[in-house]
Formats: structure tokens, sequence, C-alpha cells
């Protein structure tokens, strides 16, 4: 008996040590999520000033699949940090079924779920775009891209909503070590497995066969430049620069997270605090790597990026010399007629580099004519 209760003693001082650790944590991790939700929220503003406006180079299509992608990346800031530390705060712990905690962990797994398939669309349509060029308006019409990106909006919440449900078929709790109203994907393992099998494996899949085709096909062209010792191999050297990054941020952000999801769901063990927080809110970066690897990058968003800053700091500063003619010189390296260099089937590819890159495959010719600066 004595035993027992010096058992009992121990447990209950180990369970006050570990709450007493996460409550000296909380203020680190509550200032890593507000840091990397302002960091999200303000380059994705940035992002959606200039897909707005005319980008060279962009076709329709191109702009939908980014814009529908800003979308997904700005709800990681703009809802879904917003909505847990507001649990962390007001909800604080409390057992049994929460309500408002369901709803959270619904709009969180939404997000991340919309997010991939997003992800996914966008390499599906830069590898239609660069293997098919000539079919391109005919296999992906505005209406087909719409669909696409519909369906990546509408059916994650389809899946996810017995999440939103209390004493549903999951249960639901706040995680203290994460800081994110979490399913206790345990509580049904074959639900668990099955949004795996819709959600992260396809996706998964769709982006590594487009960028592996993608990345093959520029190093080939690649080879093919130097072979003729043609001057136009910034291109592909580029895309290959872009596509290896672009696979390896989505897989370091999301690998972690869905593994700790399965480890979950077949042990129905917790991981250490760290690597839960780390884990969980990984994802939530590629909201903000993304506007590098998929905007930043490419030339024409960056000049007409500083188009649309010095017009806002001409805006500010109304007394600021204009006639120094910097707006002026800024508009003309954008305007239409620098972009007369590149090739006709740049017009139907993606804003990714390395898309527009690849379409040198359809027409040698254009790689001897010299790259705009």
């Amino acid at each position: 008996m004595a035993d027992a209760n010096i058992s009992i003693q121990s447990i209950n001082e180990t369970e006050t040590d570990l709450q007493r650790t996460l409550e000296d944590n909380r203020p680190v991790k509550i200032a890593i999520i507000s840091v990397l939700g302002v960091m999200i929220t303000l380059s994705n503003i940035a992002v959606v000033m200039v897909i707005t406006s005319a980008v060279s180079g962009w076709s329709r299509n191109s702009r939908y699949f980014l814009l529908s992608l800003t979308g997904a990346d700005s709800a990681f800031g703009l809802l879904i940090m917003p909505l847990n530390l507001c649990v962390s705060f007001m909800k604080e712990y409390n057992e049994g079924p929460d309500p408002f905690c369901h709803v959270v962990a619904f709009f969180n797994a939404t997000i991340y779920s919309t997010c991939m398939y997003t992800l996914a669309t966008i390499s599906l349509e830069r590898y239609v775009a660069v293997f098919y060029p000539l079919k391109y308006s005919t296999l992906l019409t505005r209406k087909r891209a719409l669909l696409l990106i519909s369906f990546a909006w509408i059916f994650p919440p389809v899946l996810l909503v017995p999440i939103s449900v209390p004493a549903g078929i999951i249960e639901v709790s706040f995680s203290r070590a994460s800081l994110v109203c979490n399913p206790m994907y345990s509580s049904n393992v074959s639900y668990s497995l099955t949004l795996t099998c819709f959600i992260f494996f396809p996706c998964s899949a769709i982006m590594t066969f487009c960028n592996l085709r993608l990345w093959i096909a520029a190093k080939r062209q690649r080879l093919k430049l130097r072979k003729h010792r043609w001057g136009g191999g910034y291109r592909p050297k580029v895309a290959l620069r872009v596509l290896v990054p672009v696979m390896t941020v989505y897989f370091t952000c999301w690998t972690p997270c869905m593994v700790i999801m399965l480890y979950n769901a077949i042990s129905g063990s917790g991981v250490p605090e760290w690597i839960e927080f780390i884990a969980v809110w990984l994802p939530t970066s590629n909201g903000f790597l993304n506007c590098i690897f998929y905007f930043w990058i490419n030339h024409s968003f960056r000049k007409k990026f500083h188009v649309l800053l010095q017009r806002l700091c001409l805006g500010l500063c109304p007394g600021a010399d204009t006639d120094s003619g910097c707006v002026n010189s800024a508009e003309s390296s954008v305007a239409p007629g620098w972009s007369s260099n590149y090739s006709l089937h740049e017009r139907f590819s993606s804003v990714s580099s390395n898309c527009t890159l690849l379409t040198l495959m359809t027409t040698e010719t254009i790689i001897r004519e010299p790259e705009p600066a």
C-alpha cells in the first residue's frame, strides 16, 4: 500500500513538473507563432498587390492558381494562428468535449489540406504548360482551372466535417505542447488513415511526379545548351535551382506533421513537447516560403513589386521629387515591350521560373536570343 502511494505521488510530481515546464515555455511559443503570423501576412499582402495588377509573362490561369495559393497561405496568418491563440488564452485546457475547439480544429485541418491541394494543382498546371504548351489552352481551359481550384477549396471541408462535430466520430483536445486544437487521431484510426490517403499522399505524389519530370527536362535542356555552346543556358540553370528547393521545402514542412499524425493514430502515444510544437507549426512556415519560391524568384514579379512599392512611397510622401524619373524608369522596365524577347510559349507558362525556362524545349531557335537584363 505504501509503495502504491509513493508511486502515485511520484506520478503526480512528474505531471506537475511537466505542467510547469509547459507553462514556462508558453510565452516563447506564443512569440514564435506571432512572429511567424506577421511574416506570413505581410509577405502575402505584397503578393496580392502584385498579382492583382498586370505582370508580364503570367497567363490568366496562372494568376488564378496563385491567387488560390495566396489565399490559403494568408489563412495561416489571418485565421489559424489567431484562432488557436484565442483558445490558448481564453479556453485554457478544459477537459471534455469543447465545441469551440472542435471548430478550430476543423479550420486547422481544412486550411492545411487546402494548401496541399493548391500546391498540387500548381504543379499540375506547370506540368501541362511545359510539356504541352501548344495544347495548353485546350487541356486547361478557364473552366477547368476554376474547377480544380474549387475542388481544392471544397473537397477538404467535406472530408473533414466530422472533426467539427463535438462527441462525433473523432475526439478533439487542446494541446499544451503545440498550443493547437488537435484531433486525437488514435480515437478513430480508420478515419485518420483515410485522411492521409486522400490528402497528403495523393498531393505529394502529384507534386513529386510533376516536379521530377520538370527537373529531368531542365537538366536535359541544360546539357543540350552546353553541348551546342549556346548562350541561353541561364533559364534551365535557374529551373534546376528552383525545383529542388521547392520539393525539399514541401516535404520538410509537411512530412513531420504527417508522421506524428500517423504515429499518434497507430500507437496512441504522443511525442516530446518541442518536437510536437515544431512539427505542428512547421507547415505554416510553408505559407511564407511559398512567397519566395513561387513569387520572389520570378523576375517579372520583382520588377512589378518595385514599381508598386515606389508608387506607394510617392503616395505617402506627396512632396517627394517626382522629376527624378525613378518611377518612370522602373515602369519602363516592366512595360509590355520589355518582354518582347521572351518566347511566345512563356505567355502560357506558370509564374515559377522553372516553368518558363523549360518552354525552350519546344523552340530551339529562341535559345539563341539573348536574355533581357
